[in-house]
């Protein structure tokens, strides 16, 4: 089977600039052609936090009750009456965090080679705590279900209560494998949700690290500048407001009509002498303009981002703020490129691709989830695409 027949294999839908493919996200990273993509802005799920009743059973006697219980029904577990075999492709289930960072690492190693070398990967990942249980969300229903998740737990010698530090296993895994770690931003998150903890501070962000294939590569910082407030001071030839108001390059009104400069006492001071401009002068250089000026069109915003989360109606109970992948887009792929996202759940980082004028490839091993993409996106989709199906 060639690489575009396998492909054709997991594809869903496609409807203009979207593609939908459904599968496990290796595999069908696998079956994509190298550098086929511009960027990639994706949020697996989170270890040990939520099932996703992506589970069968395979095989064996289909009347057996299959009496394994279900903190125990993980990847590849066997039914002791009838030897089914339970399958589930989900991530984020595995039963230490060292197979999960392995299992997410194999995905971006397929990522690596689609990734045009230009390319940037946006990864947004939580943390969790070693010890205990965590009750499952049920995502079929939308309500809290009472499947109980595995114990969390590492394959190490760490006692429960511990912060695990699961984004940077994962990040620090990435790097080994020959990604380039160039940022670890903060979403902090202005709406947190509350937690019944006593003896901790809650939590109230999660990070998103910016990887990229190589040294180089596509950045256009202007898309997500913060605007200046005053512009006019941009070249800082001025000081608007507090004690230094009507100063000009740090010289006074007075001061400049008895021929004070910026770059001394007298009209060819700085040119007789050679020397340096003089203490006081502001943020002036010998060129007329700021060596420490904010630049024109806003300023670097950082790497914490004060982000609010937003409500979600749909089954995919987890979906990232649109904020996210549209700074990660803007900033990260050039116009008109190709966004992927191998976790693509509800399709936030498509809507955005979408709004930003991108293409974007989505993959998810529900379909349920696939479905729910399309009528978010339907709005930005062009009026041909309506016809369109999936292989």
């Amino acid at each position: 089977m060639t690489d575009a027949t396998a492909l054709e294999h997991y594809r869903y839908r496609r409807l203009g600039p979207v593609e939908l493919y459904l599968g496990d996200a290796r595999q069908v990273l696998a079956a994509m052609p190298d550098a086929s993509v511009d960027s990639i802005v994706t949020s697996p799920p989170f270890w040990s936090l939520r099932d996703y009743g992506t589970g069968r059973w395979h095989g064996g006697d289909p009347a057996c009750h299959h009496p394994l219980p279900a903190p125990r029904r993980v990847d590849g577990a066997s039914c002791g009456l009838c030897g089914a075999t339970w399958g589930d492709p989900q991530y984020g289930l595995e039963p230490t965090v060292n197979e999960y960072v392995d299992r997410l690492a194999a995905v971006f190693d397929e990522a690596m080679r689609v990734l045009d070398p230009a390319g940037t990967l946006w990864l947004n990942l939580g943390d969790s705590y070693t010890g205990g249980s965590r009750r499952a969300y049920d995502t079929r229903s939308g309500i809290a279900g009472t499947r109980q998740l595995p114990a969390v737990r590492n394959g190490s010698p760490l006692p429960a209560k511990n912060l695990i530090g699961v984004p940077w296993r994962v990040a620090f895994a990435l790097q080994a494998r020959g990604w380039f770690l160039r940022n670890a931003v903060i979403w902090s998150k202005t709406n947190p949700m509350p937690e019944s903890v006593r003896d901790r501070l809650s939590t109230t962000y999660e990070m998103v690290f910016l990887l990229t294939k190589s040294h180089s590569y596509y950045f256009d910082l202007d898309p997500i500048r913060i605007p200046l407030a005053r512009p006019e001071a941009a070249d800082g030839t001025r000081i608007i407001g507090g004690a230094g108001k009507g100063r000009t390059g740090g010289i006074g009104a007075t001061a400049r009509r008895r021929g004070a400069t910026a770059y001394g006492s007298g009209k060819y001071a700085a040119e007789q002498t050679g020397a340096e401009p003089r203490a006081g002068r502001g943020n002036l250089v010998p060129l007329g303009h700021a060596h420490t000026a904010a630049h024109p069109k806003g300023r670097n915003p950082g790497d914490v981002w004060r982000i609010a989360t937003r409500p979600y109606r749909g089954s995919h109970v987890a979906p990232f703020p649109i904020d996210l992948p549209l700074r990660a887009i803007a900033t990260g792929c050039p116009p008109g490129g190709r966004v992927l996202d191998p976790f693509s759940g509800a399709g936030t980082t498509g809507l955005a691709a979408l709004r930003l004028g991108r293409r974007y490839l989505g993959v998810d091993v529900r379909s349920e989830f696939h479905e729910e993409t399309i009528i978010r996106l339907r709005p930005y989709l062009p009026d041909d695409t309506s016809r369109e199906e999936g292989g």
